[in-house]
């Protein structure tokens, strides 16, 4: 029997991958494990590479990008495991980490989803514990007003208010690193492929909590993250993905009226954001700089931010 099952959604990062599989070689301990590479498209040598440097692994090659929903879901539907890990390619497993996750999800039978402590790249803790997302949390968070929100607004919903060290049960976990039960899976569903990218974990994590499992912050195991290297390629893509991903959720959730609100109240922000930094530009400040923010505004403005999957 197969006690894990990783799946990885990669696009264009090669070296980050091939760390990435490294790391689960030198961290599987005795587990029976298999790892499922979905390689969405990408057009660097990933896939070469994996086939060669790691031929443990089964490859899944898709044609085009086909984001971190479906990516996953491709391989979810292929997987044998008792636990299923989603795992991002810009990680790497520290120590014994998937082990440490796999002997607790054996002891505590109502959790259906843990995650790791995720670190910076420096070894710094990185914020990876969630609340829900209230309304008041959608107007600021990630938004060019987060540095002036109420300080409780954001401490709640980054559950500042627990140590970094305590294994607690929380909304969800950043699914940069996500262990689910296999039960919790076949129960839930897969991940909404509404979603391209951003907001689906936390959506999926929804679901299992309304089905009555518990989501686990687990601290002892850690896993560094090396942060968007693949969505730091398309700059304007990743703010549409970001946001349209943000308004499906709050329209599933929240209601239409809330989503009509908080996508006037994005748009409005673009539309400042973009003639801030072209009056910035027309007088001089860094104009390479400027050029290139008002493009990416233009490019998020002329979309209209419908919220994802319309």
């Amino acid at each position: 029997m197969i006690d894990l099952s990783i799946i990885i959604v990669s696009w264009n990062v090669e070296g980050l991958l091939r760390q990435c599989l490294a790391s689960i070689d030198a961290g599987r301990d005795s587990l029976a494990l298999e790892t499922l590479v979905v390689d969405s498209g990408s057009t660097d040598s990933s896939v070469e590479m994996v086939a060669d440097k790691f031929p443990w692994v089964r490859l899944l090659p898709q044609s085009e990008n086909v984001g971190f929903s479906r990516g996953n879901n491709v391989g979810l539907a292929l997987a044998a495991g008792r636990y299923l890990l989603l795992l991002n390619p810009d990680t790497q497993l520290v120590g014994h980490a998937v082990s440490q996750m796999v002997a607790y999800l054996d002891a505590h039978p109502a959790v259906g989803a843990l995650g790791p402590q995720l670190l910076h790249t420096d070894g710094r803790i990185q914020s990876s514990r969630r609340r829900f997302p209230t309304l008041a949390t959608g107007f600021l968070e990630s938004t060019w007003l987060q540095p002036v929100a109420p300080r409780r607004v954001l401490r709640d919903y980054y559950v500042q208010d627990r140590p970094d060290d305590l294994t607690s049960e929380v909304d969800w976990v950043v699914g940069a690193c996500l262990m689910v039960r296999r039960q919790t899976y076949e129960q839930v569903g897969s991940l909404d492929e509404g979603y391209f990218m951003y907001s689906e974990e936390m959506e999926w994590q929804r679901r299992i909590k309304d089905a009555g499992w518990k989501v686990v912050y687990y601290p002892a195991a850690k896993v560094t993250h090396h942060v968007g290297k693949s969505s730091d390629q398309a700059a304007a893509q990743r703010h549409i993905y970001f946001q349209r991903s943000k308004l499906r959720y709050f329209r599933q959730y929240h209601g239409r009226l809330a989503a009509t609100a908080l996508r006037s109240f994005l748009l409005i922000i673009y539309a400042w954001q973009l003639a801030l930094e072209a009056s910035k530009g027309m007088v001089g400040h860094e104009r390479t700089m400027r050029r290139h923010r008002v493009s990416t505004y233009w490019r998020v403005l002329r979309t209209g931010l419908p919220p994802a999957g319309k």
